[in-house]
């Protein structure tokens, strides 16, 4: 054999050699690591079991969570609504003692009040030129002043239908200028505080 035919013939040799070891190399490969999909999809199913039995003790964790949270809710607006009911009672309760302290303040002060305006209605003839009557006006003012300032007013009374609430009945007469159960005179003013009544106006009632 020549010598060119041996270098010929190693050369196809060695690329033979070459081409296997390429060829063999991806079958090793294929045959130690298993496939993508091999490999996810035994995972993908444990998951997918795994969650569904999750989302169910969620689910149902949820929903005891806002069974609760409604009774809650509901509990703190029942708590609610009795707190703002016991504050206003609260509230009107102490309205109410304030109205009745003041106005059993205030009773010992009307009949004062009646006299000096009963002086007033009947001064003297020569009253007038006089200082001192002039003080008597004053100090009467003065206390009907002190006396509205505090919410004390009069209950009307003359003209008006009788109250049995507001007024006391002294007499039933007859009177062509008054409608029946009407008061005609008013003998002693009443006073009332807020919705208070301090003192009944004293009246004459027509019949």
């Amino acid at each position: 054999m020549s010598v060119e035919k041996k270098k010929r013939s190693t050369a196809t040799d060695r690329s033979i050699t070459e081409s296997e070891k390429i060829n063999e190399e991806p079958m090793e490969t294929g045959s130690q690591t298993p496939s993508v999909t091999e490999a996810i999809e035994p995972v993908n199913i444990e998951m997918a079991s795994l969650s569904v039995e999750e989302l169910a003790v969620l689910q149902q964790e949820l929903e005891e969570a806002q069974k609760q949270s409604k009774e809650y809710f509901e509990g703190w607006q029942r708590e609610r609504a009795d707190f703002i009911n016991y504050k206003k009672r609260i509230e009107r309760d102490q309205y109410l003692l304030n109205q009745a302290i003041k106005a059993n303040i205030f009773k010992n002060f009307l009949d004062v009040l009646d006299d000096m305006e009963l002086a007033v209605k009947n001064r003297p003839e020569n009253a007038a030129d006089q200082k001192w009557w002039e003080g008597v006006g004053l100090i009467c003012r003065k206390l009907i002043g002190i006396l509205e300032s505090e919410g004390v007013t009069r209950i009307p009374a003359e003209g008006d239908l009788f109250d049995p609430t507001l007024h006391e009945a002294i007499s039933h007469d007859e009177d062509p200028d008054h409608q029946s159960e009407h008061v005609i005179e008013v003998i002693k003013q009443g006073y009332m505080i807020g919705d208070r009544v301090i003192r009944p106006a004293l009246v004459r009632v027509a019949r």
